[in-house]
């Protein structure tokens, strides 16, 4: 039997503000470990002096995340999202546990070891980046853009969360006795529960708010199938939603698809080259000492995480929203100027300098990011949008991996580089 919200328009349906506010929970959950692991890198700096944690964990991390990402993609049309979903924050959740585990396990004690530990610990993080991320925007872009806008709201949020609680922790120990290793492992704790938490909202609330049903029963009359366990969670058990036209189920191909929006991946992936060739390594090992000390780093990640925030949902002001093509391939391209006026500025510039380009990076980075995730699906049918979600994510980690790599030759001429 058909449910009473199937002939309503999405608007007038049920639970648009829960969806959204949930939206937002999961996807902080998506990145509330990797981003605490990033903002305690002054705790591992400490640990691991030798080896130049915030560039390596993040060439550990990304590489399992691409290879995860790409896989997913190809085979995403016969991926039960359900799981994927599930499975991505349960790892996140025991990761995050595991890392408090091997730090009391060494009592915070550095050494080849430790850190070969901790770098598989991360490899995990990337595995379900990649499971969260792709099935999140996948997912999500089969329904209202606001709620793919609110899931990367929550991506940023979570930077913007940890870069709060990290200053003050350190406010709060500084003075006291191993008060980095105790901040820290606050961070991780309270990143534990936020995964726990998204496993239980996206399993027992997020799959029956009504609007949540109707795009995905939508989705499935288009011939999608990696909704149906979604639908069944919901208790919509009959196949009445799905169709027998075969031209209705007809869809492009993920070649198709990746032509017509070869400009929306390129840019993704070049946002995102940028934004980590000098996020976070540059941030904490290529600005020199200044008046903040032991804080300056600290505060260069908040202010990018705080722009990344704000740019997230700058998108919402229609006179903003850049949805042009061309536009967005200008956009993306005229960032790279911020490469010589980030050299020059750490070279010569004052730290409010430094910290106005930082805010700047990161309020662009979430701006362009988010016009272009909820701009690309617009106009395909729920398996495509489902499919081009997939494949947007593959160039926007690949992007990353290719930004962490690059950031290595901000190195080079440094004195006791290597």
């Amino acid at each position: 039997m058909a449910d009473g919200y199937e002939n309503q328009a999405p608007e007038k349906l049920q639970g648009k503000f829960q969806a959204k506010v949930i939206c937002c929970i999961l996807g902080i959950g998506g990145l509330a470990s990797w981003n605490s692991l990033l903002t305690i890198a002054d705790y591992y700096y400490k640990v691991f002096p030798d080896y130049h944690p915030s560039r390596v964990l993040v060439l550990v991390y990304q590489p399992f995340a691409l290879g995860t990402i790409v896989i997913l993609a190809y085979h995403e049309s016969k991926i039960n999202t359900r799981k994927r979903n599930l499975i991505g924050y349960f790892i996140f959740t025991v990761s995050t546990l595991l890392l408090i585990v091997l730090d009391l396990t060494t009592r915070g004690r550095g050494g080849i070891g430790p850190f070969i530990g901790l770098c598989a610990i991360v490899a995990s993080f990337g595995l379900a980046d990649a499971t969260v991320q792709g099935g999140m925007i996948g997912d999500l872009s089969l329904m209202c853009p606001e709620l793919i806008q609110s899931f990367m709201a929550g991506l940023g949020v979570a930077g913007a969360l940890t870069s709060a609680f990290r200053l003050m922790t350190k406010a709060a120990f500084e003075n006291s006795n191993d008060g980095l290793r105790k901040g820290a492992m606050i961070f991780l704790a309270i990143s534990a529960f936020i995964q726990f938490l998204c496993v239980m909202l996206y399993a027992y609330v997020f799959s029956k708010l009504p609007i949540v049903k109707y795009y995905r029963r939508k989705a499935a009359s288009e011939g999608s199938k990696t909704v149906t366990a979604d639908l069944a969670a919901a208790g919509i058990k009959n196949r009445s939603y799905l169709t027998d036209d075969a031209s209705n189920n007809q869809r492009l191909t993920n070649k198709q698809l990746l032509v017509q929006n070869i400009d929306y991946a390129v840019n993704l992936a070049l946002i995102y080259i940028l934004s980590l060739s000098i996020f976070p390594g540059f941030l904490y090992e290529n600005t020199g000492h200044h008046g903040l000390g032991s804080w300056y780093a600290l505060v260069l990640v908040a202010m990018y995480n705080c722009g990344n925030l704000v740019g997230r949902y700058t998108p919402l002001v229609e006179c903003l929203k850049i949805e042009n093509r061309k536009g967005l391939t200008i956009a993306t391209l005229s960032r790279f100027f911020l490469i010589p006026a980030f050299y020059f500025t750490a070279k010569y510039g004052d730290q409010g300098w430094m910290i106005m380009l930082v805010t700047f990076l990161g309020l662009t980075t979430g701006h362009l990011n988010v016009c272009i995730l909820i701009t690309a699906p617009k106009g395909y049918k729920g398996p495509e949008k489902n499919a081009l979600g997939n494949l947007l994510v593959v160039f926007l980690t690949g992007g990353i991996v290719a930004g962490t790599s690059l950031g290595w030759l901000w190195l080079i001429g440094k004195k006791n580089a290597f």
